[in-house]
């Protein structure tokens, strides 16, 4: 049987201290656990809302306004469909410096982020249920070579590592074989 590796161990780049780091912030946030039975999610954890290895991981900053990584970056092509890894509602569908974000609300002060997509098929108030696509991936950040999905999770307006929500990855998921030139 195939060995599945958690995806936070392997793209994290602070190493083991890190990997103990957040299950502890999630604790002193009140989560408790990463996956909390106060928060709108099942056990499982949540799927994917595209499929791609992560390219850029969590980086938070050390205050509200500083420098960091507020989210995951998944590869994936232009005009992949996203999916929501959970229902919840729409909170925002709009452009932030002149590019496409949606934000939806899950409940218990829980929202995720969903930045650089190409396109949306909902507007603020929609309901979308899990596994229901709502949007088409971008480019990515602004001078991204691959194109990618951000991904960020919010708690009462603290981002958290969204590895801490996801479904572990196996190995198979984790590789991208790049094509062979003639």
């Amino acid at each position: 049987m195939a060995s599945r590796l958690p995806a936070r161990r392997v793209w994290t780049h602070r190493g083991a201290m890190y990997v103990l780091a957040v299950p502890i912030a999630l604790m002193v946030v009140g989560l408790g656990s990463p996956i909390s039975a106060d928060a709108p999610l099942s056990t499982a954890g949540w799927p994917w809302p595209v499929r791609g290895p992560v390219i850029r991981g969590f980086d938070p900053p050390e205050d509200p306004f500083g420098a960091g990584h507020r989210g995951i970056d998944i590869a994936a092509s232009v005009g992949t469909a996203v999916v929501a890894p959970a229902s919840g509602t729409v909170a925002f569908a709009g452009k932030v410096g002149g590019h496409l974000f949606v934000t939806l609300d899950h409940g218990g002060e829980l929202t995720t982020t969903y930045s650089w997509v190409s396109g949306t098929s909902v507007r603020k108030g929609d309901v979308v249920t899990a596994g229901q696509a709502f949007a088409a991936t971008g480019s990515g950040h602004p001078g991204s070579v691959v194109p990618h999905l951000h991904f960020g999770v919010r708690l009462a307006g603290a981002y958290l590592d969204p590895f801490a929500f996801l479904l572990d990855l196996g190995v198979v998921d984790l590789i991208r074989l790049a094509p062979l030139s003639a």
